[in-house]
């Protein structure tokens, strides 16, 4: 076999080695079982549902919202765990109110800078928000954010505790809160959808 031949040979083999490498890997690349790549994975979560709830009622109202606006969810919990006396608790709520103080929140959020809209929920005490929410608003910077509150009470209304917040963080926009009764938050989707679409929400 003359050399002419043996260089055919070999760059016939390069060749054929070549392609099935690009074949076997296309087909690895390619497959269906390939992990999803998100195009922007340090994209922020741009809404957050935070809420304090004492009886149950206001989280009940605060999961219907994170289910229609996908948003991600934060508890607010007492350091010191308010009591289940009904009679005893009024007094708490109107001293602390009185005094003006920030009772102490167990956890902190890590990364509030990730989020534009903000979800308050909380049940209206004396015609206004628990002194917690104050605690809770105090601890961030909400300059800029969107403010959505959000509550739960026998009767007295929102609009306090609304002024409250606005009064708080006059450097965020407060929007119209929504109002529900300890009751209606157990059935409260209608109600939460026509809020939502209302503010342009969802």
């Amino acid at each position: 076999m003359n050399s002419r031949s043996i260089t055919v040979i070999a760059a016939a083999c390069v060749i054929l080695i070549a392609a099935v490498c690009g074949a076997l890997y296309l087909s690895q690349d390619s497959g269906s079982d390939s992990p999803d790549v998100p195009d922007n994975p340090d994209e922020p979560v741009e809404s957050l549902v935070v809420w304090f709830s004492h009886t149950g009622n206001t989280e009940t109202l605060a999961e219907e919202i994170q289910r229609q606006t996908h948003a991600q969810t934060l508890e607010i919990i007492p350091d010191v765990a308010y009591t289940d006396d009904y009679n005893e608790l009024l007094s708490i709520a109107r001293a602390e109110q009185t005094a003006d103080s920030r009772p102490a929140i167990v956890g902190v959020v890590e990364d509030m800078n990730r989020y534009d809209i903000i979800y308050l929920g909380f049940p209206i005490w004396y015609g206004d928000v628990p002194m917690i929410i104050c605690t809770f608003l105090d601890m961030y910077d909400f300059s800029g954010k969107t403010i959505v509150p959000f509550a739960t009470s026998g009767s007295s209304g929102i609009s306090g505790a609304v002024n409250t917040i606005k009064s708080l963080e006059p450097d965020a926009v407060v929007l119209d809160g929504l109002r529900l009764s300890g009751s209606a938050a157990a059935d409260s989707e209608n109600a939460v959808s026509a809020w939502l679409k209302r503010l342009n929400l969802i």
